[in-house]
Parts: C-alpha cells; structure tokens; sequence
C-alpha cells in the first residue's frame, strides 16, 4: 500500500504550535501565579447576564408613551449598569525563538466618537448585544453609569451617547453628564427656575424697551428620531437628541435694524456666558426672534 504524504502546516501555524504548552506565553511571560485566588471575583457584575437594564429599559418605555421624560431616563441611569467598548492597540510587538510575531506590548484604549456637531463623545451600551453590533472587535466593560460619565469627562468628551448605531440611542448632554458623575440629580435647563430668572436679569440689565420679552421653553434638538428605517411616520421622542436643549424666545419691538439687533444679542449672550450657573447647566442654546403684534 503506497504511503500517503505528510502534509506540511503553514509556517505561522507550525510556530504557533511550537510555542505552545511551554511555560511561558507568546512573549515570554510566565503563566505561573496568573490564576485568581478562591473566592475573588473578575468584576462586580459577575453575575450579569449582559442585559439592558430593566429601570432604564421603563423610562425609555415611558418616554416613547408620552408619558415620561429625558430627566427620568437620566435618573433610571444613576444606578444601572453600562458597557463601555475597550480597543486593544499594539504598543510593541517580539518574534519569539520559532519565528512568531506575537504582541508584547499592547495597550487597552477607550473608544470616543464625534457627533454631528462635531464635539466628543463616549458612546456606552447598555447591553452586550448592542455593543457586539456596533463594534465586532470591541471589548465590553461594565461599569455603572456614573463611573462611564466619569470616563467621559476625563477624555474631555462632552455628552455620552448610549446604544449609538441601534434604533434608540440616546445622548446624554454634557450638564447631564457631569451630574451623573458627581452622581447629583439632573434639573433640564429649560425646566431650571434660575435660567429663567438669569434671562428676565439680562434683559433688565440691557436697559433697552426694544426687548418686550424674553422665555425658555425646551429647543427642538432634545427629540430623538428613533427607528426611522423602519417606521417613517413615527413621531420623534421628546428627549435623548443632542441638538440645542434650550430655545430662548425673544420678542422685539418692530422697527430694529440689523445693526441693532446684532447689538442687542450680542450683549444679551455675552452677559449669559459669564453667569456661571446659565453656564453650568446650558448646554446649547437656540434663539428664536419674534416681532410683537401691531395693535392697530
């Protein structure tokens, strides 16, 4: 009987295998004292299951119904559990005594994205799934909410948008963000007493008739268009956008020339950078100029 041939593996495969088993890994590193001691966990959610979290799951569910709102999804946010995606990057790489190309080096990289107003962003997912869909090669972390804004705002990012990429994602604009992490409750600015008393103060400060009124009402960049692709008609979500949050309403006086106009807001924005609470929790603002009706 002839005698089959012996197959030869490819190179990388046979070096592979000749480096394996030894008592070392691929760059040289002892596998002895790697194994946990008895008892001690991986990580604080051991026991998850990878998915969503069920309180923020029901704010969301209440926010689609009507019936809820962006300031109750980022309170449900304040206890759950998120991932965070984690990139390995090669920081220097050995070829090892069989001539395999191992990495010695590498280093674990969080992941930020820039959003369509060009500021940062840390995007977060509250289940495995959506992660895995987003990014194939990422490697989920859980962590609370809280320590993911934390993250956020050591990248310098300003907003965390969670479950980027599926039907409902969500942004949680830079006033929120910080909230979450210094774990404080979150009051939206359009709904803040004290922004409105900052813009009645401006106005009197600008000492100017032309000016007959001046309110906040919440800006048309906090609806988010979720499940577009497949529902057209649906009605967008009164919260979770990340365009302007505030609209401030200014009615006018008829008559202005634009050179007056500019004056005026001019002014009027300059004297709302520099109060520090309007600055603190305003994250953008959209004006909204309007001319008072005639009366005759």
């Amino acid at each position: 009987m002839a005698q089959t041939p012996k197959k030869t593996l490819p190179g990388h495969i046979a070096a592979a295998l000749a480096g394996s088993g030894g008592a070392t890994d691929s760059a040289g590193q002892p596998w002895a004292g790697r194994a946990l001691p008895d008892g001690q966990k991986y990580h604080s959610f051991e026991a998850d299951d990878g998915a969503a979290d069920a309180r923020y799951i029901g704010a969301v569910a209440q926010l689609v119904a009507g019936q809820g709102s962006e300031r109750e999804v980022v309170a449900a946010l304040a206890q759950a559990r998120v991932f965070i995606p984690i990139i390995a990057t090669l920081a220097e790489e050995t070829v090892s005594a069989n001539g395999l190309v191992s990495d010695k080096e590498s280093d674990m990289a969080l992941v930020t994205i820039q959003a369509p107003d060009g500021r940062r962003a840390l995007p977060a997912f509250t289940n495995v799934s959506a992660l895995a869909d987003w990014h194939p090669q990422a490697r989920p972390v859980a962590v609370y909410a809280a320590r993911a804004a934390l993250s956020a705002v050591a990248e310098e990012a300003q907003m965390l948008v969670l479950d980027p990429g599926s039907d409902q994602p969500f942004v949680v604009r830079r006033p929120a963000m910080w909230a979450l992490a210094q774990q404080q409750d979150w009051l939206p600015s359009y709904l803040d007493t004290a922004v409105a008393a900052v813009l009645d103060a401006s106005v009197a400060a600008l000492g100017n008739s032309a000016v007959v009124s001046i309110f906040a009402t919440p800006g048309p960049g906090i609806q988010a268009h979720w499940g577009e692709k497949n529902e057209p008609s649906r009605p967008p979500v009164c919260g979770g956008g990340a365009g302007p949050e505030l609209e401030v309403k200014i009615t006018l006086e008829p008559g202005l020339d634009q050179m007056a106009l500019e004056a005026i807001l001019a002014t009027l924005q300059d004297i709302w950078a520099r109060n520090e609470h309007f600055a603190r929790v305003v994250d953008s603002v959209q004006i909204r100029l309007q001319q008072q009706a005639s009366t005759s």
